[in-house]
């Protein structure tokens, strides 16, 4: 079963195709990967799948629901949630602060009931809090969760951010070049985090990156762009020994 499908998808701006009639589907449950060389389309899917850029052509489904053409607000509430290629958070806050505000978006409580405090705001404040605190335990953070977020070292900047992702509760979690700026032990602490968080958290995950050794390493399907297009599909295997990937990446036939 697919929680993602999509179908012809393209963009262009101008006369410029970035991104021309891909297919590609994200299974249910598992880790897949999207690839390719700089400029090759990849944010520029992410972008469509949640709405910031809308589709020239093909459709989106989500969970056999077409959503192309939906307001990013509406996406996020289906389940899909994502981070970014450059950290987005609220950086003169707390580390605290920022995965509440994002825990609130759970919230169903009514102006009214918030101003006068009323027993169902109250107690679902409670629950939110708790939920924060979970959050920040499960990505190691609990410890610097009275940091201000700008003070945050690099690496647990970008634990923060998935953490925010996590407290929408997405079913499908797009993460767009996680490892970016991280070490290579950063890096394979990060890898075990998202292993983890799939069950925990009962995801799909979709990964941009260009560390080869976290996608090879934890993604179950992988997906190739290059110049706006499919170059290939399969297990990981599969994508180390295609020769036009190899040509791909590294200018010479495989």
């Amino acid at each position: 079963m697919n929680i993602l499908e999509l179908q012809n998808l393209t963009k262009t701006f101008g006369g410029l195709t970035a991104v021309g009639n891909v297919d590609f589907e994200v299974p249910k449950g598992k880790i897949s990967g999207l690839i390719g060389p700089n400029g090759a389309g990849k944010t520029t899917i992410f972008n469509l799948i949640t709405g910031v850029y809308k589709v020239s052509e093909g459709k989106i489904m989500f969970k056999d629901r077409d959503i192309t053409g939906k307001e990013p607000h509406f996406i996020a509430g289906q389940g899909i949630t994502r981070t970014f290629q450059n950290i987005r958070l609220f950086k003169k806050l707390t580390v605290y602060e920022n995965v509440l505000i994002a825990c609130h978006s759970n919230g169903s409580y009514n102006i009214l009931e918030s101003v006068l405090r009323l027993p169902r705001c109250r107690k679902q404040e409670r629950e939110l809090k708790q939920k924060a605190d979970n959050l920040l335990e499960i990505m190691g953070l609990q410890d610097r969760k009275d940091l201000i977020a700008n003070n945050l070292p690099y690496g647990l900047q970008r634990r923060l951010e998935i953490a925010r992702a996590l407290a929408l509760n997405p079913e499908l979690l797009l993460l767009d070049e996680p490892a970016a700026g991280m070490n290579p032990d950063e890096t394979a602490q990060l890898m075990s985090l998202i292993s983890e968080m799939r069950p925990k958290f009962d995801l799909s995950v979709l990964i941009i990156d260009h560390h080869m050794d976290l996608v090879m390493g934890i993604c179950e399907k992988i997906m190739v762009l290059n110049f706006g297009c499919k170059l290939a599909e399969g297990t990981p295997q599969d994508i180390q020994n295609n020769p036009k990937v190899v040509e791909a990446y590294l200018g010479v036939e495989g």
